[in-house]
C-alpha cells in the first residue's frame, strides 16, 4: 500500500509544484487522507522536489547553459558582467541568499511547527489574497531583462516566505514579481530559475541526512519512486502553466487556495484530520 501511497504522492508533488498553490501543503494534506494518515515529513518532500526541479533543468536546459556560460566566462573577464546572462546568473545568486540562511537557521521549525495543518490552511488563504492584489494591481510591464539586485534580493525573501507550507514557493516569488511591476511570464520564468539552486540544495542535504533510512513514514526506494513520477508530471505542467499565465490571471489559483484552505478548516474542525 505504501508504494501506491508514494506513487500518489509524486503526482501530487509534480502536478503542484510550479503552480502557485503550495506543493508542500498539498502532500500535507493529501497525506491525512491516505490510509496511513500521517505527514509525508519535511525530507519526504524536500527529496521528491529533486524531482520536479530536474524537470526544470530539462525544460529550461539551453537557457540554464547559457547562463552558465555566460557567467563563468564573466568571472574569467571574457565578456562584461553587464551581459543579460551574465546580470540573471548574479541575480539567481543573489536571490538564493535569504532561502539559504533562513532554512538553515529555521531549520527546527521548518520539520515541525511550520507543519500544523492549522498554518498551512491560514497560509493558504492569505496568501491568496496576496496574490490576487498583486495580480489585479502590479503594473505587469518590466521583462526579466530590467531586474535589480534590489528586486532579486525581495525575490528571494518572499521565496524563502515558503519555508512554511502552504506559501508556495512559486506562489511567493511570483507576488512578489508582480507587485514590483514584472509581467505574469517574467515572474513565473524567475520563479522557475530562482528555485534551482534552493530546491537542490535541500534536496540533496535531505538525501544525504536519509540514506539508509526513512524519509518520514516512507523507504528510501519509495521516496524516489515518487520523486521520479513528480518528475515526469511536472515536465508536462511548466509548460502548460508559462502558457496558461501569458494569456490568463491568476484568479484560478487564488480561489482554489481560498477553497482548500477553507476545506482544511472544516476537516481540522470537524476532527476528520489532525492538525
Amino acid at each position: 500500500m505504501q508504494w501506491i501511497e508514494a506513487i500518489i504522492l509524486g503526482l501530487v508533488q509534480g502536478l503542484t509544484e510550479f503552480l502557485p498553490i503550495s506543493s508542500s501543503a498539498h502532500l500535507r494534506i493529501v497525506g491525512e487522507f491516505l490510509p496511513g494518515a500521517q505527514d509525508p515529513g519535511a525530507a519526504f518532500t524536500a527529496i521528491t522536489q529533486l524531482g520536479t526541479e530536474a524537470a526544470v533543468l530539462v525544460y529550461f536546459w539551453r537557457d540554464i547553459i547559457r547562463i552558465l556560460k555566460a557567467w563563468f566566462s564573466a568571472v574569467a573577464g571574457r565578456i562584461p558582467h553587464s551581459d543579460p546572462d551574465v546580470r540573471m546568473g548574479w541575480m539567481i545568486i543573489v536571490g538564493t541568499i535569504p532561502i539559504v540562511v533562513l532554512g538553515l537557521l529555521l531549520e527546527d521549525l521548518i520539520v515541525s511547527v511550520f507543519r500544523t495543518l492549522w498554518l498551512v490552511a491560514t497560509m493558504l488563504i492569505v496568501f491568496a489574497f496576496l496574490l490576487a492584489v498583486a495580480d489585479h494591481y502590479g503594473k505587469q510591464k518590466k521583462p526579466l531583462e530590467e531586474l535589480t539586485v534590489r528586486d532579486g534580493i525581495l525575490y528571494g525573501f518572499a521565496q524563502a516566505m515558503a519555508l512554511i507550507p502552504g506559501v508556495s514557493r512559486s506562489g511567493g516569488t511570483i507576488t512578489a514579481g508582480l507587485l514590483m511591476g514584472y509581467t505574469r511570464e517574467a515572474a513565473a520564468r524567475y520563479s522557475f530559475l530562482l528555485a534551482i539552486p534552493a530546491v537542490f540544495g535541500s534536496g540533496f542535504y535531505k538525501l544525504f541526512g536519509a540514506i539508509g533510512e526513512q524519509s518520514g513514514p516512507y523507504t528510501m526506494s519509495q521516496t524516489l519512486l515518487a520523486t521520479a513520477v513528480g518528475f515526469a508530471v511536472a515536465y508536462v505542467i511548466i509548460g502548460w502553466f508559462l502558457s496558461y499565465v501569458s494569456k490568463y490571471s491568476y484568479t484560478l489559483f487564488v480561489n482554489y487556495r481560498i477553497l482548500l484552505g477553507l476545506f482544511v478548516y472544516i476537516m481540522l474542525g470537524f476532527g476528520i484530520i489532525n492538525a
